[in-house]
């Protein structure tokens, strides 16, 4: 009896898993989808102006805290390394690579897990539970649309801006560690390989790995909030798995992206 049970129960979370894959890419079909249509531009545009003045009021702070933050570990890191092989001039090369190519779309893919996407879980999901989202139908409202595409738009329209931002002040805590604070390499020496190992290609690149991973934390939070069922109890169980969920998402475009944009050719002018 167990052993015949065993297969069973494997087979039952394979058919869920399949299902939860399905409704999550129909629903994310949904919400990508309605970024084109009337409501979303017209109809509901101070909602969507709403969500991107929520997002800059609420969020930017912190991301340009974070990514200050790892623009000096990184200048410190990649200071020691180059001193260790007897080249601290490479120190910018180092810096201008990882902060371009990675850490500033890590800190927004976490920052936007953590923050934002748990936020629209709990927020949807109150209204959920609520009865509120029934509200918005009853009364001829496409609450998706509403809820969760005015969201992703939001987010769309002003993450190009805030990246821009937080990749200054990321390059500007890795000069400050290498520069300023360990003196190793004066500032034109800083630069010379600086501007020499990143080109406005990788800098589309990274821009796209970045609203790759913002879109998903948002569409995953929206998704867990939108389906959620029974009480409060349910909203901080969802919430949960949204962030579990974010996270192995950001990881997974994240290394797919670097893969995909630097993997077989690294655009790096070393060699002959």
């Amino acid at each position: 009896m167990a052993t015949s049970a065993y297969p069973r129960g494997v087979a039952s979370r394979a058919r869920d898993g399949w299902a939860w894959v399905q409704d999550t890419s129909f629903f994310a079909w949904q919400v990508v989808r309605g970024c084109g249509s009337r409501k979303a531009w017209v109809t509901y545009r101070s909602e969507v102006l709403r969500q991107a003045s929520l997002l800059v009021t609420g969020s930017v702070l912190i991301v340009l805290g974070m990514v200050f933050a790892l623009g000096l570990v990184i200048g410190i890191q990649g200071a020691y390394a180059a001193q260790q092989v007897g080249t601290p001039s490479v120190a910018g090369a180092f810096a201008a690579i990882a902060d371009l190519r990675e850490i500033a779309p890590y800190a927004f893919g976490y920052m936007m897990a953590a923050k934002v996407s748990t936020g629209y879980v709990a927020e949807i999901g109150t209204m959920q539970i609520t009865d509120e989202v029934d509200a918005l139908d009853v009364m001829g409202m496409d609450s998706l649309v509403y809820l969760c595409t005015t969201r992703l738009l939001g987010t769309l329209l002003v993450l190009p801006f805030v990246f821009a931002i937080a990749l200054v002040v990321c390059y500007l805590g890795s000069f400050i560690s290498v520069v300023l604070q360990l003196q190793q390499v004066s500032a034109g020496g800083y630069f010379e390989l600086f501007w020499k190992f990143q080109s406005p290609q990788d800098y589309l690149f990274s821009g796209i790995k970045t609203i790759a991973m913002a879109a998903f934390v948002v569409i995953v939070g929206c998704y867990y909030g939108y389906r959620v069922r029974g009480g409060p109890v349910e909203v901080g169980t969802a919430t949960a798995r949204a962030m579990i969920v974010n996270l192995i998402g950001v990881h997974v475009i994240g290394i797919l992206g670097s893969q995909l944009f630097w993997g077989g050719v690294p655009r790096l002018p070393i060699g002959g």
